[in-house]
Formats: structure tokens, C-alpha cells, sequence
């Protein structure tokens, strides 16, 4: 991964570049989301987002010494995806309260039944939340941190534009579709043999 302290712009830098990095920086947030359903969408992480998350809570904390900025890069290093895997923020949305109460009692273990299937190849199930424990004996957590790691054949067959489907086999939110092919070729980029 290469981001390091002297690859980040500094905090004055980034804010006189900030609003126009935004733009850029939703416009990638948006293809590389995927809404499984109603409820859950993922958000595939790249070094651009990651990136831009570290160079967010640098500005946004007023972090500026060696040992904060290095803090922060070490929090979110681990969801760059490394050539053999995608990583994505999972996130189950449920404006209603109560709605979201009861939802997340209902989807315990959702995060554990994500897949990726490439064309050709075995389901690919996520690992999740290898920093901490995200769910309860009483309900799951709204938000989870996954990985997708693919074999050395199916990274090969998507960057040979194989057709690959995301879904959730959860009882109580079956769900898959088609990864979009505007989604699936930056997708593809993170991928190495």
C-alpha cells in the first residue's frame, strides 16, 4: 500500500483542495456502491477512498503530528484491498428506528452469509469484521467491515470480464443481482494475479 504520511497532502493543502476533491471523491464513492436489496449496501474500498477517509479525519481532528497522522493511516491501511481481495464497508440502513431495532435482531450472522460469485467459479463468502466483534446475542450492528478473498482463478476470469454476482443467502434477506459493469471494471482494477 503506499500510503504513507509524506504521500498525504498536508491539512492546509487538503482544505484549500477539499471542496474540489469532494466532487471526485462521491462521483468514485457512487461506482463502486452496490445496493443488495432495499436495506444493505456495500461500499468497495480502494486506496482512493481510503485515502480520502484518512485525509477526512486528518481535517476534520486537526491532526497534524507524526504520531497522529500515522495513527490514522494504521486505523484504515487494512481495508485497501491488496491485489487478492476486495474489502467493503457493509452497511444496513433503516431510517425507522424501531424498524432498524427490529431488522437488526432479525439479521444476526448477515454479514457471514455476503458472496461474490464469479462466473465459472465457486461462491466466495465474506470475512467479516476481523478488527472487532460488530453483533450481539440481541442483534447485528448496522455497519461491518468485510472481505471477499478470491482464488488466483477467479481474480484472473474477472480481469477477463467474467460476469460476477453479489448476494446474501441470510434467511431473512436472500437476496443477488449482477455487479454492474461500470462497478465490476474498477472492481477488476484491484485485482492482481
Amino acid at each position: 500500500m503506499s500510503i504513507t504520511r509524506d504521500s498525504l497532502l498536508t491539512l492546509e493543502a487538503y482544505a484549500r483542495q477539499r471542496k474540489t476533491l469532494r466532487a471526485e471523491a462521491i462521483a468514485h464513492r457512487r461506482l463502486r456502491s452496490i445496493s443488495l436489496g432495499e436495506h444493505m449496501t456495500l461500499q468497495f474500498e480502494d486506496e482512493q477512498t481510503i485515502r480520502r477517509q484518512i485525509q477526512e479525519m486528518l481535517h476534520i481532528e486537526k491532526i497534524f503530528e507524526d504520531e497522529g497522522v500515522q495513527a490514522e493511516i494504521d486505523a484504515y491501511a487494512p481495508l485497501v484491498p491488496d491485489g487478492r481481495n476486495w474489502k467493503a464497508t457493509l452497511l444496513l440502513e433503516y431510517p425507522d428506528v424501531h424498524e432498524r431495532r427490529r431488522e437488526l435482531a432479525r439479521l444476526i450472522g448477515v454479514e457471514d452469509r455476503l458472496f461474490v460469485e464469479v462466473e465459472g467459479h465457486a461462491r466466495v463468502y465474506a470475512i467479516a469484521d476481523e478488527d472487532l466483534d460488530r453483533e450481539t446475542a440481541e442483534k447485528t450492528s448496522s455497519v461491518h467491515f468485510v472481505r471477499f478473498e478470491l482464488p488466483a482463478a477467479a481474480r484472473q476470469a474477472v480481469r477477463s470480464g467474467a460476469q460476477v454476482r453479489l448476494g446474501c443467502d441470510h434467511t431473512n434477506y436472500p437476496a443477488h443481482l449482477a455487479i454492474p459493469a461500470e462497478t465490476l471494471a474498477s472492481l477488476a482494477g484491484d485485482l492482481r494475479d
